[in-house]
Parts: C-alpha cells; sequence; structure tokens
C-alpha cells in the first residue's frame, strides 16, 4: 500500500527512526568496556607480611651483636656482684678464724667454732645486696629497657611487636627464662647465628635486644 507525498517532503526520504522502534536496541557499554581495568586497591598486589619475612615493629633498630650483649651483662654483674662478693668474703674469713682444730693421741682430728656468728650475717648481708642489687637491674630493665651495663653499650631490651618496654614483672620472668639458655650455654650463643640475634629467653618472651646508638 502506497501513501501520496508529503508536501514537506519532496525527496521521498523517509523520517529518520525513533530510537528502539523495530530495531534491536544495543545495550550501553560498560564503563571501561574492551580496555584493560585497574585493579581494585590491594587485589593482585601482595599485602605487607604475606610471603615476606616479618621485620618486628615499624622502623625497627639493628639488633645488637652477640659481643656487646656479653659485656653489657659482665658490667652489671661486677656491679652487683662485687660488694656482694666483698661481704660473702669477709663472712667466710670470720667463720673460718672462728674454727679451731685439735687432735687427740689417738690421731682423731676434731674441730669447733668459737664465733659469734659474725661471719653468717655478713654471709647473709651478701645475699641480701645481690638480690636487692639483681631487682634493681631488673626493675631499671622493665622501666626502661636498659641496665647500666646496657645502657654503657649501646643497647636496650624491648618488645618484639611494637618496641615498647616489657615491664618490671616481664623483666623478671625473662631472667628466669635464662635459665633454659644455660642448657650447654647454647641458648647464650644462640644469637651468634639467630637472624634476630635472639636467645632462646628472648624468643619465649618475646624480646628483641635492639642498639640505641
Amino acid at each position: 500500500m502506497s501513501y501520496p507525498p508529503d508536501p514537506n517532503n519532496p525527496y521521498g526520504q523517509q523520517p529518520p527512526q525513533q530510537p528502539g522502534y523495530g530495531y534491536p536496541q544495543q545495550p550501553p557499554a560498560a564503563p571501561g568496556y574492551g580496555y584493560p581495568q585497574a585493579p581494585a586497591p590491594g587485589y593482585g598486589v601482595p599485602q605487607q607480611g604475606y610471603g615476606y619475612p616479618q621485620q618486628g615493629y615499624p622502623g625497627v633498630p639493628p639488633y645488637a651483636g652477640w659481643g656487646s650483649r656479653v659485656l653489657a651483662y659482665i658490667i652489671d654483674y661486677l656491679i652487683v656482684g662485687i660488694p656482694a662478693g666483698i661481704l660473702y668474703g669477709i663472712g667466710g674469713a670470720q667463720a673460718a678464724g672462728s674454727i679451731s682444730c685439735s687432735t687427740s693421741a689417738s690421731g682423731v682430728s676434731h674441730c669447733t667454732s668459737s664465733g659469734s656468728g659474725s661471719g653468717s650475717i655478713f654471709v647473709l648481708l651478701g645475699a641480701l645486696v645481690a638480690l636487692v642489687g639483681w631487682l634493681i637491674l631488673l626493675y631499671r630493665l622493665g622501666t626502661t629497657g636498659q641496665t647500666p651495663g646496657k645502657s654503657a653499650m649501646g643497647i636496650r631490651v624491648a618488645r618484639e611487636s611494637d618496641g615498647q618496654n616489657i615491664g618490671f614483672g616481664m623483666a623478671i620472668v625473662r631472667f628466669l627464662c635464662h635459665i633454659v639458655d644455660g642448657f650447654c650455654c647454647i641458648g647464650y650463643l644462640w644469637p651468634l647465628w639467630d637472624e634476630k640475634k635472639q636467645t632462646f629467653a628472648d624468643k619465649i618472651m618475646s624480646t628483641v635486644v635492639v642498639r640505641t646508638k
């Protein structure tokens, strides 16, 4: 069936079809369709700590060497041991001087002590000085991370997770954990080849010894 020509369209051109009328519609292209998409933040990128060795708390200083740790312990030991040793020596000398021995006619030796107990008092004082001295050192270690020996060597004890001080109580527990290091001295020698230069006590308590200068 034909229609008369439109006087407003003398050339017989068909009016443009309205979008969607009689023609299949193309779905709008998705943003970026046909182009490589940027990965979502973090997607496909290894996260920090996954598959990588942990380095402790952020900005951890270099770990203290085995030699500096040994020298720091010697300094602390002398600070406590010298006064305690002097008292032990006085007490031992007095105890030895108060002992007298005699030999009977049958050749049997018999020893008696004439001391007043002052030697024992000095020995007890030496033990008290040693106990108080180590408690003071452990208090400083827990609250500041340093003893006089560690301060002299420029090292400190810190929590491995965040670098904070471990506290007085944990310092005592760490000191007791050194018993494990004492078996054949393996634990004390372990920092020579350990990556974080830790003793067994450090690993148990999750502590590290780092340099401060």
